[in-house]
Order: structure tokens, then C-alpha cells, then sequence
């Protein structure tokens, strides 16, 4: 069995794998799925934050973050709720924050620690399913 750490919620990623049959049939293919959206997601957060769209950050921290903790991947779902937060001008503890550039700021951090998260959870991920050794 592959360590995932803290990038991983064993209770909530033991629920999906209880799905599988004989093989990973079920779980590989919803894992690789989350992969592909996570990309597409995180093309769509750098296009916001270029235009400056807390809104839109928000929304797709939202979208991210509901998607990832469906899966039991808990790094990413936490920095999908910082990106979540700030888009809404909200400090994590959820009171207000009303500079537009602190949020950015954080959000650009949450952002790139989410992508660094991403990377190391696919690749432990592919060597779960033995995708790669």
C-alpha cells in the first residue's frame, strides 16, 4: 500500500476503493477524472487571477474544493478553501478582508501550493494504481 500521507483522508479514500470490484475499475477511473478537472481548474484559476476575478476564484476554489474532498484528498480540498475564502474577501477564520491585493496575494500562494499538491498526490496516486513504478 502507498503512504499518501496527509494528502490523503484514508476513511473518506477507503469508502471510494469499497466501490471497486475485482480491480480498480471504479476508483481509478474517478481519480484520473479529478487529475484532468484539477488542470482545467487550475488553467481557469490562473486566468482569474490575472483579470483580478475574485469571484470567479472563489467559485472555482469552491468547485475544486467539493470535488477533492469527495475524494478523500484533503491538501488540495484545504488549499481549494483558502482559494475559496479569499475570493470571497474572507480571511480562513472568515472574517472580513477587504484588501483586494492581500486576497490575491494569498490566493496566488494557496494557488501555487495546490498545483505542488496536486503533482505529488498524481504521482502517488499512479503508483497506487501501478500506473508507474
Amino acid at each position: 500500500m502507498v503512504d499518501f500521507g496527509d494528502h490523503v483522508d484514508d476513511a473518506t479514500f477507503s469508502q471510494i476503493l469499497e466501490m471497486d470490484e475485482d480491480s480498480h475499475d471504479f476508483s481509478m477511473p474517478l481519480v484520473s477524472n479529478f487529475f484532468e478537472q484539477a488542470d482545467e481548474t487550475f488553467e481557469q484559476m490562473d486566468a482569474a487571477v490575472e483579470s483580478k476575478d475574485l469571484s470567479e476564484l472563489s467559485k472555482l476554489g469552491h468547485f475544486l474544493k467539493g470535488s477533492s474532498a469527495t475524494l478523500g484528498f484533503t491538501k488540495i480540498k484545504d488549499n481549494c478553501q483558502i482559494i475559496q475564502q479569499y475570493g470571497s474577501n474572507l480571511n480562513v477564520d472568515g472574517s472580513a478582508e477587504p484588501d483586494e491585493d492581500v486576497c490575491l496575494r494569498r490566493i496566488k500562494d494557496a494557488l501555487a501550493a495546490v498545483k505542488v499538491d496536486k503533482a505529488e498526490l498524481e504521482k502517488k496516486m499512479k503508483k497506487f494504481f501501478e500506473l508507474e513504478k
